[in-house]
């Protein structure tokens, strides 16, 4: 069931082509930074297993100290003691600081993306308003001038 969910994921990041580059990026760091934290947990429990004074024993516990850590929150209930276990938080840190400014340029880019299309909407609709106004404008003046001619014409 895993592996079919995850050719589902990967598929659903990059499968296609017109998704533009900043989303399969922001997509790709995700998917990593969810690796990174799942094999960091791993990594940390085993580095701090037998170390004095280690909180980080239990993979549940390891895996809630790589959320926090990642999203640079960093309650302070749990940390590695040992030089591997930091080693292995710092991967944690600077994986999650990459994905989190990642995602939030991919939503900076998305909003100004949306922006520019819906002035070049409203720039292409005021030109066309522009034109019909002038056209509009044209033809009245053109009657106005038949109008004045021909009252010229029978005086």
């Amino acid at each position: 069931m895993l592996p079919g969910f995850v050719a589902k994921a990967v598929e659903a990041l990059f499968g296609r082509e017109s998704r533009p580059l900043h989303l399969k990026a922001a997509g790709g760091a995700t998917l990593v930074l969810v690796l990174v934290m799942l094999t960091g947990s791993w990594a940390v429990v085993a580095a701090e297993d037998g170390a004095r004074g280690a909180n980080l024993t239990t993979y549940p516990r390891a895996l809630w100290w790589s959320i926090e850590t990642a999203t640079t929150v960093g309650y302070g209930d749990f940390y590695p003691v040992t030089l591997g276990g930091r080693i292995v938080g710092s991967v944690v840190m600077v994986v999650g600081i990459t994905t989190y400014g990642m995602v939030t340029a991919a939503l900076a880019t998305w909003f100004v993306g949306r922006e520019q299309r819906r002035r070049r909407h409203l720039g292409h609709d005021a030109h066309e308003l522009c034109e019909e106004t002038a056209r509009a404008l044209h033809e009245r003046f053109d009657r106005l001038e038949r109008l004045v001619a021909g009252k010229g014409e029978q005086g």
